[in-house]
């Protein structure tokens, strides 16, 4: 069954069950359970082998990552403890006078934190939830506005690990190429439009709206749905803490990472695996470039702890006592996001999604290689293949590592057309991402929100797939008008795409009046 479409059933078992059951532990589980059959003919011992060396080898690899979202997890208990974040959320509240300047406060902060959607998602959560709370807005609301402003603006921010990891896919000078792609990127952008127009608008609707009516009549945020985070406690706050107690923590954080980032980058040894002493690139660009993410993320946010316990000492709002007690509290707050990706780690192992066991990533350039598709389509067909893989396998970056190679091979060079394609499989792989059960950044935004997993997904897919659509429709004309020139082509397509948008904005406040006009007259 090796490279073939039987590669995905593991990951529509498991998306299947998810959303059935509402159980992602027990769903993704079987997923990679019936994976492992699959690549063990059938034989069950062989198969628990495969599964727990699936597991061992994707843990095994991804250990930096675990590293960095214990130690965040750490952090947010100290600067919960500090009374940071207490003071921060009191300021808030006093500075922030609506429901909309909280949605638009948490949007803000969101874009503001680019360099890693893991950390956007995070830190976004810990600090913006005490105010949303306190205007009473559904905790999956929080999840998606966290959800939509960390992948869209990692991928198209210049410096972050998206854009290291997309520009290792690119020949040549990879980060100028992945520059390129940051206007035709529909989706991306228009998401992070989207959430701003929903700050300002209030044009909820679906299953979101209902969340969001039952928080604001009824103060449960939850809409009566049970958060997966069962795990948290409340923490004392120290009651002389101050608002520089949250922002100093956060700003060291921000820009050890961003060192850890640079020194990867110079310092990182390919060959070995190891922190050398000869440089590896010439200049910053490069640096970002060839940085190892995850690596990156472990080292700043270690050293960063370090930082950020001592300023907390020397200021005396948290003792170091309270700082050791804090390393379990923060290892327990992190367990059920660890534990899912986990999951989604191996579910993506056993699909091959990176080549290997059931090797999805064969079947996919098997079939697209020698597609005899018009040229111009290729931008929306790859958009849509993007989030079709990235949906069934949870990651993004895999999804850019099948077919960014493909695009730029059967295209060739850097021309308008292949920038187009590439961008949009950017796009889609972002839009498969947003919609997947098993998405680590979905996982995170939800843990980051502690708003309940299943119940995240289904109130974005509404969202997601509105702008997913616009995106195909745009890249359909673009693709059409690419011989006039990148600028002329690109103006075209966000021409189509805003005007859709405005549109459809329009539609939903047009008939959401309507609706209240009908309530009224019968009340």
């Amino acid at each position: 069954m090796e490279g073939t479409l039987w590669a995905f059933l593991p990951a529509l078992i498991a998306i299947v069950l998810a959303l059935l059951t509402k159980q992602v532990y027990i769903s993704l589980f079987f997923g990679i359970f019936v994976g492992a059959l699959m690549y063990a003919g059938g034989d069950p011992l062989k198969a628990m082998f495969t599964l727990y060396q699936v597991m061992s080898e994707k843990v095994g690899s991804n250990t930096p990552i675990i590293v960095f979202l214990v130690v965040l997890g750490i952090l947010v208990v100290l600067m919960q403890k500090s009374g940071g974040a207490k003071a921060y959320g009191e300021w808030a509240s006093q500075k922030i006078r609506s429901k909309g300047g909280a949605l638009a406060a948490t949007a803000g902060l969101g874009c503001l934190i680019f360099v890693d959607d893991y950390f956007n998602c995070l830190t976004v959560g810990s600090v913006m939830r005490p105010v949303t709370d306190k205007f009473k807005i559904a905790r999956s609301k929080l999840a998606y506005i966290i959800d939509a402003t960390a992948a869209p603006i990692c991928i198209i921010a210049p410096i972050s690990s998206w854009a290291a990891a997309v520009a290792g896919e690119l020949e040549g000078d990879g980060l100028m190429v992945f520059m390129s792609t940051i206007p035709f990127n529909v989706y991306a952008i228009l998401t992070i439009v989207m959430v701003f127009a929903l700050c300002y608008f209030r044009f909820d609707f679906g299953k979101m709206k209902k969340n969001d009516i039952i928080a604001e009549t009824t103060g449960d945020v939850h809409a009566g749905v049970e958060s997966d985070d069962e795990t948290s406690e409340e923490v004392e706050s120290n009651p002389k803490g101050k608002v520089r107690h949250l922002l100093i923590p956060v700003i060291l954080l921000i820009v050890c990472c961003i060192g850890g980032m640079l020194y990867t980058g110079f310092f990182y040894n390919w060959d070995t695996g190891l922190i050398g002493t000869e440089l590896q690139s010439q200049n910053v660009i490069e640096a970002f470039s060839n940085c190892d993410a995850g690596m990156s993320l472990a080292i700043g946010s270690t050293v960063a702890l370090f930082a950020i316990a001592l300023y907390y000492m020397l200021s005396g709002v948290v003792s170091f006592k309270e700082i050791t007690g804090s390393f379990t509290a923060g290892f327990k707050a992190m367990v059920p996001a660890i534990l899912i990706l986990t999951f989604a780690w191996s579910l993506s192992g056993i699909m091959g999604a990176k080549g290997g066991y059931l090797d999805a990533q064969a079947f996919v350039k098997n079939n697209l290689a020698g597609s005899a598709f018009p040229q111009f389509l290729f931008p929306a067909i790859f958009f849509v293949l993007a989030g079709a893989i990235a949906f069934a396998t949870g990651t993004s970056w895999g999804t850019f590592g099948v077919l960014v190679p493909i695009a730029v091979t059967i295209l060739g060079g850097s021309g308008t057309l292949t920038i187009l394609t590439v961008s949009a499989t950017l796009g889609g792989a972002v839009f498969g991402d947003h919609i997947s059960p098993i998405s680590d950044t979905t996982i995170l935004a939800s843990a980051g929100a502690q708003c309940n997993h299943v119940e995240h997904v289904n109130t974005q897919l509404p969202y997601a797939s509105v702008v997913a659509a616009i995106a195909v429709v745009a890249y359909l004309i673009a693709g059409a008008c690419v011989n006039l020139g990148s600028v002329v082509s690109c103006l075209i397509m966000w021409a189509v795409a805003v005007g859709l948008f405005v549109g459809f904005v329009f539609l939903v406040l047009h008939f959401s009046r309507r609706k209240e006009e009908r309530k009224t007259q019968e009340e």
